[in-house]
């Protein structure tokens, strides 16, 4: 298919088209208008998946333009490639299902809300395009105003205090992300740049970063994105931004929001700082591991069912994690697959609580009881969605964690029998906790009278909800044609990250070679350690 110009900004931007719209409207117009402008961004998107080619690398549909010339190497550099197609998709696809998923929830400020929303969706999918370090940070902190007042006016009763909890946390981390990006655009731009301070995002990564500076930077940047995705125990701010939140508002953030953590972790923390990666990758692995089991434990004691599924994301998400710092392809391309697979579970798990919470104004589960009795499809796409965030053989879930298990398992940086059994509990956990909130909402006797007497899914809620249930089905049946449009450029991920780590180690003298086709590395003390990624990227072609 010939390449259309400019399709990628059509992506981002026509957001802000209809935001315009949508302003100038109200009540229903602009919830309509809304609508149809999600609708059309989803349709046009699906330009980028006909016009990609997953055998070509290094970015594709790529746009460029330079804000200050030759002063200050910053542009406007968007592109698509194997690691964020699948996440630019899954942003424009959940576009109309949160609109139709808020469509009677919201009851004030129509025109606001929808407008904040659209302006959300331009800035999650600028981030995932970016091929330039300073604008994705700029994305990145415009994610925070339209999530910071969807929380704040159309929230629950302490939405004030989730939504400025919400803000605190992620700022903190991008400020001092932000710095380390001046620091090392000022380095990369005496280094290969003629002395212009760079932020093009291959311009740093072919930088090779001096091994003393790698750690400090590497903290910088992964703290940001941890406290995004989040990482135990940098996770207290989830669940309360998740109870506050309206349900639209929940959707995106499972969906969407969580995920620009743990692409930022692969994105830019692995090819940048390949040694202090390595080094700390057993850290974050069991850090992820932990917050598997934590999350899963804390989600079993819960009494609100959309608490419950918050603090299921932080379980579900270590995964995630765990994946990617196990530097394989099979782990890492898990990852890639199971933040798609998060994001359609777990929002369609957001949508049915808010669907419940509409008809009883309560999210306790024991408000609920004998609901299958009485709302049938409802229960249908709970039991399914459910099974799915569990990870049963045959839905979406199952694979992702699945190839995450088998990649750890594998990895010479952090496999270990013992970190791949305490993971795999949470699978077990999953199935307990989710089938508990099923049994105490949905099975048991009907409680009250208002129950029996409540509704089933209208039409325009069944619209929102079965193209998930459909997303979870294909993924875990057919997940092939996904995967293969990110499997070269994860080889290629992990080629970099190896020759980068190489050459750090050579240039600071712990790198020595033994004969052709075998080295050891040193430690600063000159003894010998293990070569953890020696053969890693190239062995799992």
């Amino acid at each position: 298919m010939p390449e259309i110009p400019y399709l990628l900004s059509v992506v981002i931007w026509l957001p802000i088209v209809g935001m315009l719209a949508v302003l100038a409207l109200d009540g229903k117009a602009a919830r309509m208008t809304a609508l149809i402008t999600t609708l059309i961004t989803f349709v046009v998107s699906l330009g980028l998946w006909a016009q990609f080619d997953p055998l070509l690398l290094d970015g594709q549909m790529t746009e460029t333009f330079a804000w200050f010339g030759d002063t200050i190497d910053i542009k406007y550099a968007i592109g698509v490639d194997g690691l964020n197609l699948l996440l630019l998709l899954l942003t424009t696809f959940l576009g109309p299902i949160v609109i139709l998923g808020s469509w009677t929830y919201i009851g004030k400020h129509h025109k606001g809300y929808y407008a904040l929303l659209l302006l959300l969706q331009t800035g999650v999918t600028g981030v995932f395009a970016s091929y330039d370090v300073i604008l994705f940070y700029v994305f990145f902190e415009l994610t925070l105003i339209p999530m910071y007042f969807i929380i704040g006016i159309w929230g629950g009763e302490n939405r004030i205090y989730a939504s400025i909890k919400f803000v605190i946390y992620t700022l903190v981390g991008s400020l001092l992300m932000l710095a380390a990006i001046f620091w090392m655009g000022l380095a990369a731009g005496d280094a290969i740049n003629g002395g212009v301070f760079t932020s093009d995002y291959f311009k740093l990564v072919s930088y090779d970063l001096p091994l003393g500076s790698q750690t400090w930077l590497f903290f910088l940047f992964a703290l940001a994105f941890c406290i995004k995705v989040p990482l135990f125990p940098l996770h207290t701010w989830l669940p309360d931004a998740h109870v506050q939140a309206p349900t639209g508002g929940s959707v995106v953030l499972a969906g969407v929001l969580l995920k620009m953590g743990t692409y930022g972790l692969m994105r830019f923390c692995l090819p940048f700082f390949p040694v202090a990666a390595q080094k700390y990758a057993y850290l974050f692995a069991i850090l992820a591991v932990i917050g598997i089991i934590y999350g899963a434990m804390i989600s079993r004691v819960q009494t609100d069912a959309k608490k419950l599924v918050a603090y299921s994301s932080v379980s579900h998400l270590g995964f995630v994690v765990l994946g990617l710092f196990a530097f394989t392809t099979e782990a890492l391309q898990g990852s890639l697959i199971q933040m798609i697979n998060h994001g359609i579970s777990t929002g369609a798990l957001f949508l049915l609580v808010g669907f419940l919470y509409e008809r009883r104004h309560s999210r306790l589960m024991a408000d609920y009881g004998g609901l299958a009795k009485v709302v049938p499809v409802l229960t249908f796409f709970m039991v399914f969605s459910v099974m799915a965030s569990a990870g049963l053989p045959g839905l979406n879930g199952f694979v992702g964690e699945f190839m995450i298990l088998l990649g750890t398992f594998k990895s010479d940086v952090i496999g270990s029998p013992i970190l791949v059994a305490f993971a795999t509990t949470g699978v077990i956990l999953a199935a307990l906790y989710l089938l508990w909130m099923l049994y105490a909402t949905f099975y048991g006797p009907v409680k009250n009278d208002y129950v029996a007497g409540m509704k089933d899914l209208s039409g325009r809620e069944l619209a929102a909800v079965v193209p998930l249930a459909a997303f979870m089905l294909i993924l875990g049946f057919f997940p092939a044609p996904f995967l293969a449009q990110s499997e070269a450029a994860v080889v290629q991920l992990l080629d970099v990250v190896h020759e980068k780590r190489e050459t750090a180690l050579r240039t600071a003298g712990l790198w020595e070679e033994v004969d052709e086709t075998r080295h050891v590395e040193l430690a600063p003390d000159g003894t010998v350690v293990p070569a953890a990624l020696e053969a890693n990227a190239h062995s799992n072609h």
